[in-house]
């Protein structure tokens, strides 16, 4: 029997084991001492929500798929049909491949070509090494341009931090000077606006009650942690990296098990306003890391 999320490739060191898959190359699970850290998905399921997935080439949403790069009107297929969208970019479930030898317990490095298509005309070779260590998961993502031309590229990613409470009864702390607005209906940009003094201002961290949340933050720190955790137990998870925008989702399509903090390398809309597009000329390389422990 095949599982609709392929090949299962485990890894563990100390108290940590992941699980990686061959359908989108994301995370399945990730557990300390057989204790959830990241809200996971069962090995004969799908990837639902956004669970674990690599959002490449690019992260969140473009308004009607539509874009110009380089003077080059594009079209992309519209893969959030009921908000006219196109989101998360073309490797979601794809079929990846590992490209290590399996010679690490720790260690699992996998990888998917993309030979474009209508929409996004380059070709791109993704990888990504995941490591655990007595620190947690470890993670690094690079994209290479093996094309003959110009490509824009965005790194995202879509982890669920979890501490086995409902996320209206536990912490959120982390440290973000502007939020991205978004209209209720397409949940598109429509303008930054200062944290500070509002309801998403977790600057000290507090309990997040019923707060529904599904923005872009940027204003960060070099390097910024998002924490997650359980006041009656101090049981906390964090997510760090220092790309120069997070979005946060309060997994309202999973009865908000936990917070989903997605590292970007670009903002929402990306690809149409220009706003942090890496270009990357053939040849060029880029990478993107963060940690979960």
């Amino acid at each position: 029997m095949t599982s609709p999320s392929g090949r299962q490739w485990t890894i563990s060191s100390g108290e940590y084991t992941a699980t990686i898959v061959e359908v989108g190359g994301g995370v399945r699970s990730l557990t300390r001492d057989g204790t959830d850290v990241l809200i996971g998905y069962g090995e004969n399921e799908s990837a639902h929500a956004g669970i674990g997935q690599q959002l490449l080439p690019w992260p969140n949403r473009i308004a009607d798929g539509r874009y110009t790069f380089e003077g080059t009107d594009e079209q992309l297929s519209l893969t959030e049909p009921d908000k006219h969208n196109a989101i998360h970019g073309l490797t979601r479930w794809a079929s990846w491949s590992r490209l290590d030898d399996g010679s690490s317990e720790a260690v699992c490095v996998v990888g998917y070509r993309l030979y474009g298509e209508p929409g996004y005309r380059h070709q791109l070779d993704f990888s990504i090494r995941y490591e655990v260590s007595a620190e947690g998961l470890a993670v690094e993502a690079t994209a290479t341009n093996i094309g003959t031309t110009n490509a824009p590229y965005g790194f995202g990613t879509h982890p669920y931090l979890t501490v086995g409470r409902r996320l209206d009864e536990c912490e959120l702390s982390f440290t973000a000077g502007k939020r991205v607005d978004v209209d209720p209906d397409r949940l598109l940009p429509r303008g930054v606006e200062d944290v500070a003094g509002t309801p998403f201002d977790f600057s000290t961290g507090r309990v997040v009650g019923d707060l529904f949340i599904d923005n872009a933050f940027t204003d960060l720190p070099d390097e910024w942690t998002v924490r997650l955790t359980d006041p009656s137990s101090d049981r906390s998870v964090a997510l760090t990296s220092d790309t120069r925008w997070l979005q946060l989702y309060s997994a309202n399509a999973i009865d908000r098990a936990g917070v989903a903090v997605e590292p970007m390398t670009c903002p929402p809309n990306a690809f149409v306003t220009g706003e942090d597009v890496i270009v990357l000329a053939p040849g060029d390389r880029h990478s993107t890391s963060y940690r979960v422990a």
